[in-house]
C-alpha cells in the first residue's frame, strides 16, 4: 500500500446495513438530525427511572386487590419459582438495582466495541436488549417467575441501557466540536426525561388492560416494548457519523495557548486506567452523583417528615397527622418529586450548555461550591419553616446533579480527545454504579440511625445534609487537582491512524481524511428543513407531554 492509498474498507454502498461505513455522512446531511436520533433512544431507555410505577401492581399480580403473602419459612430460591404467592416490593426492586449495575458494567465492557462498530449497530443492539428484556419480563409475569423479570428487564435490559446510553456520546461530540456540552446535554436530557413520558403512559396502559383477573402489567410491558422498539430503531437508523477530519464551517479548534484543558490529541481507552486524571474525574462524578441520587430516593418522605403539617397550614408534626392530612401532604410531596425531576432534566441541558462558555472544570467547581453551601443551608431552611426556600435549594441541587451527568462526556473529550471518548465514558460510568449504592445507603441508613436514637422526624436529615456537603468537599478537591493529560499518554500519529482504520474511518495511512475539501464543506448543514423539523417534532411532542403531566403534579406545591 502506498503512502497516499486509502484504507481497504468497504464502501458505503457495499457495507452491511448496520456497519459504520454505511453511516458516514454525505454532502447535504444536516448535523441537527443527530440529536433527535439520540433523544429517541434516550427517551425510551430513560423509563428505567420510572419502573417504580410497576412495583405496587406487580406485588398484587395474583391477589389483584390484595397481595397473597408467601409462607414465612419459604426460602429465597423457593420464592423465585413460586406460583402461588405474590412478590414483595423489595424483591421487585432488584430490577432497579440491576438496571444501573449492568448499565455501568456493559458500558465499560463494550465501550471499545461501540467505537469501532458505530452508533447504529450499538443502537440496534440496545433496542433488542431493552425491548427484548421487557418481553421476557412479560413472560415472567405470565408464568409468575420473578427470576425472569430479573433476567429480562434487569440483566438483558440493563445491557441495553448501557449500550443505548453511550451510543450517541462520541458521535455528538464529533458533530458538535464547537458545542460539545450542549450536544451531549441534549441527548442525556432525554435519559432523565424518559420516566416523565413512560410513567404516565404505563399508568394509563395498566388501567386500560386491568381486569378482575389481571393487573395489566404484562400487557403494558408488551405494548411499551413494541412502541420503544419502533422509536429506538428509528433513532438508530438516523445516526450518521462525520467523515474523519470534518469540522463545522468557520470553526477552528482551540490551541493549547488559549485553553490548556482542551487537547487536540487522543488517548487510547486501554490506557485510561493508569492515568490520574481519569480517576480524579471518576471521583468527581461519583461524589456529585452520590449526593444527588440519595436525595432523589428520599425526596418525598424527606419533605413530609421535615415539614409535617406545615405543608397544609397546620402546625403539628408528621407523627401527629391523621389519615386525611397524611394523604394531603403525600400529594404535595409527589409534586415536590415532580418538580425535582424537571430541574434534573433542565439542568442537564442548561449546565452542559453553560460549560461551553465557562469551561468544564469551572462548571464542576461551581457545582461543588454551590452544592456545599446549599446542603449546609438546608437544615436551617427546614428548621425555620421556609418551605419555598427548602424546595428552591433542592431544585438547584438536582439541576446540578443532572448537569453533572451531561457535562462529564465533554470534560472527558477535552482531556482525552474525541477518538475514543465513548469508550472512556463507558468506563467512567462505573462511578455511577458505585454512586447508586453509596448515595442511597448514606441517606437511608443515616435516617434510620437518627430515628432509632430518638431524633424527631423534622430533624433526621440534618446530619445527612452535612455528610453530603462533606462528600462534595471531596469532589471539589478532586476537581481542583485535574490538570491537562501528560503527552506520554496520547497516541502517536501512527497509533492514531491505525485506530482510525480499525474504526472503519476513511483515511489514508497517515490518518488524514481522503474526502476532497469541497465535499467536506457541504457536510453538516443544508438538507431538507422539513425533515429536520419532523425529527425534532417526533421527540419534542412526547417530551412536551411528559413536562405538562409533571407540571400538573408540581402545581400542588403552589396551592
Amino acid at each position: 500500500m502506498t503512502q497516499g492509498s486509502t484504507v481497504a474498507t468497504a464502501s458505503g454502498a457495499d457495507a452491511g446495513l448496520l456497519s459504520k461505513e454505511r453511516i458516514i455522512a454525505r454532502p447535504g446531511f444536516n448535523r441537527w438530525l443527530v440529536p433527535p436520533a439520540a433523544l429517541a433512544i434516550h427517551l425510551c431507555i430513560g423509563m428505567a427511572y420510572g419502573f417504580s410505577v410497576f412495583w405496587l401492581p406487580l406485588s398484587k399480580a395474583l391477589g389483584i386487590t390484595e397481595a397473597i403473602a408467601c409462607p414465612a419459612d419459604m426460602g429465597l430460591f423457593a420464592r423465585m419459582v413460586a406460583t402461588t404467592c405474590d412478590w414483595k416490593i423489595s424483591e421487585l426492586q432488584w430490577m432497579y438495582t440491576l438496571f444501573f449495575v449492568l448499565l455501568g458494567c456493559s458500558a465499560a465492557i463494550w465501550g471499545g466495541w461501540l467505537e469501532r462498530a458505530g452508533p447504529r449497530k450499538a443502537g440496534v443492539v440496545s433496542a433488542l436488549c431493552w425491548c427484548g428484556g421487557l418481553v421476557i419480563s412479560a413472560a415472567g409475569i405470565h408464568f409468575h417467575q420473578i427470576w425472569m423479570l430479573w433476567l429480562g428487564s434487569g440483566v438483558i435490559g440493563g445491557i441495553g441501557l448501557g449500550l443505548g446510553y453511550i451510543s450517541p456520546v462520541s458521535t455528538l461530540i464529533k458533530w458538535f466540536p464547537d458545542r460539545r456540552g450542549m450536544a451531549t446535554g441534549m441527548a442525556i436530557m432525554g435519559f432523565g426525561g424518559g420516566a416523565m413520558i413512560g410513567s404516565p403512559l404505563a399508568d394509563a396502559l395498566m388501567r386500560h388492560f386491568a381486569t378482575p383477573t389481571s393487573v395489566g402489567v404484562m400487557e403494558t410491558f408488551l405494548v411499551m416494548a413494541a412502541l420503544y422498539f419502533v422509536f429506538m430503531m428509528a433513532g438508530a437508523f438516523r445516526y450518521r457519523v462525520p467523515p474523519s477530519g470534518w469540522t463545522p464551517a468557520g470553526w477552528t479548534a482551540p490551541v493549547a495557548s488559549t485553553n490548556a484543558m482542551i487537547t487536540a490529541n487522543h488517548v487510547h481507552v486501554s490506557k485510561v486506567w493508569g492515568i490520574p486524571q481519569f480517576w480524579l474525574l471518576w471521583g468527581v462524578l461519583c461524589l456529585n452523583v452520590s449526593a444527588g441520587i440519595g436525595v432523589i430516593g428520599m425526596s418525598s418522605p424527606m419533605l413530609q417528615e421535615v415539614f409535617g403539617g406545615r405543608l397544609i397550614g397546620v402546625d403539628i408534626g408528621f407523627g401527629s397527622l391523621d389519615t386525611a392530612q397524611l394523604a394531603s401532604i403525600a400529594a404535595i410531596a409527589a409534586g415536590f418529586t415532580g418538580l425535582l425531576s424537571l430541574f434534573n432534566i433542565g439542568g442537564r441541558f442548561f449546565w452542559a450548555s453553560m460549560s461551553d462558555k465557562l469551561g468544564r472544570k469551572n462548571t464542576y467547581t461551581l457545582f461543588f461550591v454551590l452544592g456545599i453551601c446549599l446542603y449546609a443551608a438546608a437544615p436551617s431552611a427546614g428548621g425555620v419553616g421556609g418551605i419555598a426556600l427548602f424546595v428552591g435549594i433542592f431544585c438547584i441541587i438536582l439541576s446540578m446533579y443532572g448537569g453533572g451527568f451531561a457535562t462529564i462526556p465533554a470534560y472527558l473529550a477535552d482531556l482525552f480527545g474525541t477518538q475514543m471518548v465513548g469508550a472512556i465514558h463507558g468506563r467512567l460510568l462505573t462511578a455511577w454504579a458505585t454512586a447508586g449504592i453509596l448515595g442511597p445507603v448514606v441517606v437511608g441508613y443515616m435516617r434510620e440511625y437518627q430515628l432509632a436514637h430518638g431524633s424527631p422526624p423534622s430533624q433526621v436529615y440534618n446530619t445527612t445534609m452535612y455528610i453530603l456537603a462533606g462528600m462534595l468537599v471531596l469532589g471539589l478537591i478532586c476537581n481542583l487537582l485535574v490538570r491537562p493529560v501528560a503527552a506520554r499518554h496520547f497516541m502517536t500519529p501512527d497509533e492514531l491512524a491505525r485506530e482510525k482504520q480499525l474504526a472503519h474511518e476513511k483515511v489514508d495511512r497517515s490518518g488524514h481524511a481522503v474526502l476532497p475539501p469541497e465535499q467536506m464543506a457541504r457536510i453538516g448543514h443544508g438538507g431538507n428543513p422539513a425533515l429536520v423539523a419532523f425529527a425534532w417534532l417526533a421527540v419534542g411532542i412526547p417530551m412536551a407531554f411528559g413536562i405538562w403531566v409533571t407540571l400538573q403534579k408540581a402545581f400542588v406545591l403552589f396551592h
